[in-house]
């Protein structure tokens, strides 16, 4: 499930307030049962301290004892009391003289291993706390008071308490316990804000430095912000927007670049009938028609040219109308096969009179329909046989014309025996100004939109045109269109 930002936050600031709050909690309650030895409340911890004696009030009691009054410590009616009011704070009492037990409390008796582990009698060492002592799966802490007896007897008294393990533990780990309270408090807060950071604040950065990028112009990098937030989802449609901007400019660019080719091909063509056409004139004016029979001659080139120009501008509108979708499509459901007949004998009358011939095959069905605007296709058909006879260099100019089906797609070829056209201008010559034939020549180079005129009313028929031709073998060119078919007619 996906969280939004606001609920992350919600949830992040609660867990910066609830966790130390817990765990301050639980160090308390630490602080407690470590020096209660239970979990006591606070009315009964303080009344007990009010209503008994502490260990250090024992300590003391006892040290006075062994310096003003140690005849006390044989004393047994005194080491029955002490050792009474010892039992009601959970504590024993032990006393050895000259390595012979003299008073044991009723809690330890019968423990000799307990008590025969209690070290002797230290001269020099009066008091001192002993290490916890293991017996019979119990824990026991123990205090140590050495004194001398009225007598000058060597005696050791001893206070023991039965500890909890855990407990013991904990008094002796405490302040590595409370450091790690503490640690895991801050580690905590820092793991909650670098999360934070991480998940929110840098992607919020990294989308600000992006926006400066773009501000600057530059657009050459991405914006890659993972999740499935509203972060993630804002970075998606950042990088989008950047990837769409930048595509607009290198199209943009793009634009300009053929703009500014367009025109300069457009002088270059324009310039040279032009050229042709102003020194006719000239000729004419300075007399150099001397003659109604040069004259005629002159007339008669200067109108050439002028149709040659009228002819570029016409097919040059007609791109650029093609280019801006600028012509509107009449389409009409047509038989494919009636159609290429009809077209193919058009096309066989109009080569005879060049000498040429055509082949026609037409393999498609009369079930076989394609949606075409006839105008618009039969301009393409022409542009294709017009180049066909232009570049023919044999001497008996051959065209095919083969129609057939290839899956859902009808197929038309138009294919010539001429020159061919070399593997590396073969994927251009549907460019606009394009010639594969290097000279300019009005009669051998044509406009070079010809074939760019066929492309692009090929795609507004929703259709495609290829080209497959080899040096010295000829030119085959293809016409690809979305097939229909008559109702009731089998494929």
């Amino acid at each position: 499930m996906t969280m939004s930002i606001r609920v992350k936050l919600l949830l992040s600031y609660a867990a910066m307030l609830v966790v130390p709050l817990l765990l301050m909690l639980m160090t308390a309650l630490l602080l407690v049962f470590v020096f209660r030895g239970e979990l006591v409340p606070l009315k009964t911890m303080f009344k007990a301290q009010l209503e008994s004696l502490d260990e250090d009030n024992y300590d003391s009691l006892l040290k006075h004892t062994i310096a003003r009054n140690r005849e006390l410590l044989t004393d047994q009616g005194y080491l029955d009391d002490l050792a009474g009011s010892l039992s009601s704070e959970g504590q024993a009492l032990f006393v050895r003289v000259d390595g012979q037990p003299f008073y044991v409390s009723a809690a330890i008796r019968g423990k000799d291993a307990l008590l025969g582990s209690l070290p002797a009698y230290t001269a020099g060492q009066e008091a001192r706390g002993l290490p916890a002592i293991a017996y019979e799966g119990e824990l026991y802490t123990a205090r140590q008071y050495n004194y001398l007896t009225a007598e000058g007897d060597r005696g050791s008294l001893f206070l023991l308490r039965r500890t909890d393990p855990l407990l013991f533990a904990a008094r002796k780990l405490f302040p590595l316990l409370f450091v790690s309270l503490l640690f895991i408090l801050v580690a905590t807060h820092l793991l909650l804000t670098s999360l934070m950071s991480r998940r929110i604040i840098r992607p919020l950065l990294r989308l600000e430095r992006a926006a400066g990028e773009i501000t600057e112009g530059n657009l050459d990098f991405s914006v890659d912000i993972a999740g499935k937030d509203e972060i993630g989802r804002l970075g998606i449609a950042f990088e989008n927007m950047r990837s769409r901007l930048q595509q607009s400019i290198r199209l943009q660019r793009q634009y300009e670049d053929n703009r500014k080719e367009l025109i300069t091909s457009i002088s270059h063509d324009l310039r040279t009938p032009l050229t042709s056409i102003q020194g006719y004139v000239d000729g004419i004016l300075e007399g150099v028609a001397n003659s109604p029979e040069k004259t005629e001659l002159y007339l008669q080139t200067i109108s050439l040219k002028t149709a040659e120009m009228s002819h570029l501008i016409e097919e040059l509108f007609l791109y650029s109308k093609l280019d801006l979708k600028g012509i509107p499509f009449h389409f009409e459901e047509v038989p494919l096969a009636a159609f290429a007949a009809d077209w193919a004998d058009e096309l066989a009358i109009e080569l005879e009179k060049r000498g040429a011939r055509l082949e026609a095959e037409i393999e498609a069905g009369p079930e076989w329909r394609v949606r075409i605007d006839r105008e618009k296709f039969k301009r393409v058909l022409g542009n294709i046989v017009q180049n066909s006879v232009k570049y023919g260099d044999k001497p008996e100019l051959a065209i095919a014309v083969r129609v057939h089906a290839d899956g859902d797609r009808a197929v038309l070829e138009v294919g010539d025996n001429g020159p061919g056209i070399p593997s590396e201008a073969l994927p251009c010559i549907f460019d606009r100004f394009f010639r594969a034939e290097e000279s300019r020549n009005a009669v051998t180079g044509g406009t070079g939109l010809g074939l760019a005129i066929a492309k692009q009313i090929m795609e507004g028929l929703g259709g495609s045109i290829e080209a497959d031709s080899a040096p010295g073998q000829g030119t085959c060119i293809k016409l690809m269109l979305p097939a229909a078919y008559a109702k009731g007619a089998e494929k």
